[in-house]
């Protein structure tokens, strides 16, 4: 019975990987080089050969690196398209909710204290009593 390998953790570097690369110095499944160096005490052996695991139909395939092709982008199983721009976490600024230009109902402004109405308000209580 072949054993079958532990699924790789999700990428911390690149957000929408397709493929995980098995390491060939300690053959273990890996989503980028950062990540391998962070969990390695190693370095990662470069080869020729790549083994990839697509993300999508999670099949195993192997890659001739010094023979690559514009077809070899895709997994042969599932013709998933695994070469594409890598997205990366980037730290971002801004507030949840609508463009407050648009609609300013949830910004408040301490410096207009708002004006209390009320049935009781003692300047117009003449008027309402007759």
């Amino acid at each position: 019975m072949a054993h079958a390998a532990a699924p790789p953790k999700m990428c911390k570097h690149i957000l929408n990987a397709q493929v995980s690369i098995r390491a060939q110095c300690c053959r273990k499944w890996f989503d980028c080089p950062q990540c391998h160096a962070e969990t390695a005490d190693h370095d990662l052996k470069k080869t020729n050969e790549m083994v990839f695991l697509c993300k999508k139909c999670k099949k195993a395939f192997r890659k001739d690196m010094s023979d690559y092709e514009e077809e070899d982008e895709f997994c042969p199983h599932c013709d998933n398209h695994y070469v594409i721009e890598a997205k990366t976490p980037a730290p971002v600024l801004g507030v949840e909710g609508d463009d407050a230009r648009m609609d300013s109902r949830m910004l408040k402004d301490d410096r207009v204290k708002a004006q209390h109405s009320s049935i009781f308000s003692a300047g117009d209580l003449d008027a309402r009593l007759g």
